[in-house]
């Protein structure tokens, strides 16, 4: 392997309005292309929008979602990855012949469709089938994965990625500043941002507290430092149906170090170069080769009914 310019964004979406979202993507690709970048990442649902789908009967999800690699978003992110010599990831709503629906990630070059990933773990509408498999895939001689959002904070599928090969790990996300049972934990006022530019400090305030950027401290980073791999978090920026959110993209390098972190209150792009010999340097990397799966194979297997509950949807969204 050699070294590799990766890019993170964020920006702020439009709800179901895919032009909008391509074009955006489109900007900043060739931005990230034009700085040195080879690969960049978008948040989960970047193409079609999020939150709003929680509101959604099946009719308007099917209408929402796409064919993949066949559907028109993908053709035309395949042409944008052509034109600007870059791989890009994305996410969008994804529909089969069969009518069944998934949160979809794609990573798509010049050449076509690379790879797709299905969101293990979706809560945000209840047509939603979960995806039934880890997804590991080369860029450039990269080994890579994919977590959708949430699948990231079930550790077992971080360190399983990992163990499949993975050394980068896709991590989008559509996350932060909403309410939970965790202290500090809360929405933030849309206000804010409408005034961002008269009052900077105030929102900074909000996005970087326990809302938002302290509380993904005290989780992001162990997932690269404890699997001794590169992790590229990407998030939104901006409203995201009646949602705040604080973007905070970066990657995080194999000794859990923040190398890029997108920190304008606006759309943007932040680079790092990925140095192989930081994957055998790290401490995870001592950690895996000493593990014992005798002690806990069995425990980690035994059967277990998943329970799935996110604080900010109502009982009835959450059934």
């Amino acid at each position: 392997m050699q070294d590799l310019t990766v890019a993170t964004a964020q920006f702020e979406h439009k709800s179901w309005d895919k032009a909008y979202n391509l074009a955006t993507i489109e900007r900043l690709s060739q931005k990230a292309a034009s700085e040195g970048a080879k690969v960049i990442a978008f948040h989960e649902c970047s193409i079609t929008g999020y939150t709003f789908a929680r509101k959604l009967d099946r009719e308007q999800m099917l209408e929402l979602a796409e064919f993949v690699p066949n559907g028109p978003s993908v053709t035309r992110l395949i042409q944008i990855a052509r034109r600007h010599e870059i791989t890009i990831l994305a996410g969008l709503f994804e529909k089969d012949e069969n009518g069944r629906m998934y949160k979809c990630y794609v990573c798509v070059d010049g050449e076509g469709l690379k790879t797709k990933y299905h969101k293990l773990h979706p809560f945000i509408n209840p047509h939603l089938t979960p995806g039934s498999a880890y997804c590991v895939f080369e860029i450039h001689g990269w080994k890579c994965g994919i977590l959708i959002c949430y699948d990231n904070n079930i550790i077992e599928n971080v360190r399983a990625t990992s163990l499949l090969g993975a050394d980068v790990l896709f991590m989008p996300h559509v996350t932060m500043c909403t309410p939970s049972s965790r202290p500090g934990a809360g929405f933030v006022d849309p206000r804010l941002w409408e005034n961002r530019h008269k009052d900077p400090t105030s929102l900074r305030i909000e996005f970087d507290g326990m809302k938002g950027r302290q509380w993904l401290m005290k989780w992001l980073p162990a997932r690269a430092y404890d699997n001794a791999i590169y992790a590229v978090f990407s998030n939104p920026i901006g409203m995201d149906d009646d949602q705040l959110k604080n973007g905070c993209s970066m990657i995080i390098d194999p000794f859990g170090d923040i190398v890029a972190e997108c920190r304008k209150l606006d759309d943007d792009v932040a680079l790092a170069t990925l140095s192989p010999e930081k994957l055998q340097q790290a401490g995870g990397h001592r950690y895996k080769n000493a593990r014992r799966p005798a002690l806990y194979r069995d425990i980690l297997g035994q059967d277990h009914e998943p329970v799935q509950k996110v604080a900010w949807l109502s009982k009835k969204q959450n059934q």
